[in-house]
């Protein structure tokens, strides 16, 4: 029997799908790995799970432990389905710039969810910062860290990698996604190379992101802003750390746009912002390389959890933006 113990065997083997229209359009096979999928929804499940795997083999978390994280969302519900399955309790620290949709979720999934105040990173009130001083002062608690622990990055190394590398065949040209933590982009670019060197490693970076910069010119300059949520960074984190960039593609909010509404009226697919960018990364990436090559990209999560925002026409236009023509 096929049967599946607990919660945590579920997270990964996602499908690889092809972009029908975007394949067309390009004349690439362009490929996104399902991790909408996942069981808690998201590409994120993959590094929740490997951090709370890597706490207990440790022993760093102990029975009726709390893991603390600060998140834009989906890494904290990773971690909440997980640790519910597990008999650990979450205390989520949430920008309260990121959707209700995932706050709320959080909360119905049991998390204790506090929302603060967004701060850049150099703020000692950041809320990755904060989540890890209450991780500290907290009794039988410990902190996910997903930014900065490797077990993140190694989650894709070992899962995400070779089931594209198997997928494909090893016949994939180049793999590109934008960068949160860092830990999706590196621990498949870092297998992919070991695999074939000859396959390209592109960053897609939102406006407002520094790691364009950082792979153009060496330096970790965020310039413009952007609606996108769990994406980009003003700083090179140690899941970023010597993952190969080959080279690095800019996305605006107006391109993610249009990408998002066609995989949705052209391909089936309800998906949210961080996709749309990379479609968008890896359309354009296609239109560089020419026809006949095989890209692959990650669709990160459904666009439920973006309903209120990029698919409500008020919420646009208060931001400046317009539906795409046609819909």
């Amino acid at each position: 029997m096929n049967v599946k113990k607990d919660f945590s065997e579920t997270v990964g083997n996602t499908p690889l799908i092809l972009l029908r229209s975007f394949s067309e359009e390009t004349g690439c096979k362009i490929y996104g790995k399902a991790e909408f999928l996942n069981p808690g929804g998201s590409v994120k499940d993959r590094a929740a799970l490997f951090i709370v795997e890597d706490a207990e083999r440790s022993g760093r978390l102990k029975p009726g432990g709390t893991v603390v994280e600060g998140t834009a969302g989906n890494t904290g519900i990773g971690l909440t389905h997980i640790c519910n399955s597990k008999g650990y309790k979450t205390l989520i620290i949430i920008p309260d710039t990121q959707s209700q949709e995932k706050i709320d979720l959080l909360r119905t999934l049991g998390a204790e969810v506090r929302t603060v105040p967004a701060v850049p990173y150099k703020d000692p009130n950041n809320y990755v910062k904060l989540s890890g001083r209450i991780a500290e002062e907290s009794e039988n608690a410990i902190w996910a860290n997903q930014f900065d622990n490797l077990a993140n990055r190694e989650a894709h190394f070992r899962s995400t990698g070779p089931e594209i590398w198997e997928q494909t065949e090893g016949k994939i040209d180049a793999w590109i996604t934008s960068l949160g933590t860092g830990g999706t982009y590196a621990g498949v670019s870092l297998f992919l190379k070991e695999k074939n060197s000859k396959i390209k490693t592109v960053v897609v970076d939102p406006f407002g992101s520094g790691i364009y910069n950082f792979v153009k010119k060496g330096e970790v300059l965020a310039e413009g802003s952007s609606f996108t949520e769990g994406i980009g960074n003003g700083r090179i984190t140690e899941n970023m750390k010597g993952a190969p960039m080959d080279d690095a593609i800019r996305v605006s909010d107006e391109e993610c746009l249009h990408v998002v509404y066609q995989l949705l009226h052209k391909e089936g697919l309800f998906l949210g912002g961080s996709t749309g960018i990379n479609v968008g990364g890896a359309v354009k990436l296609a239109k560089e390389l020419g026809p006949g090559h095989t890209i692959v990209t990650v669709l990160c999560d459904s666009g439920a959890r973006y309903q209120s925002r990029i698919f409500n026409r008020q919420w646009l236009e208060s931001k400046g933006l317009k539906l795409p023509v046609g819909t």
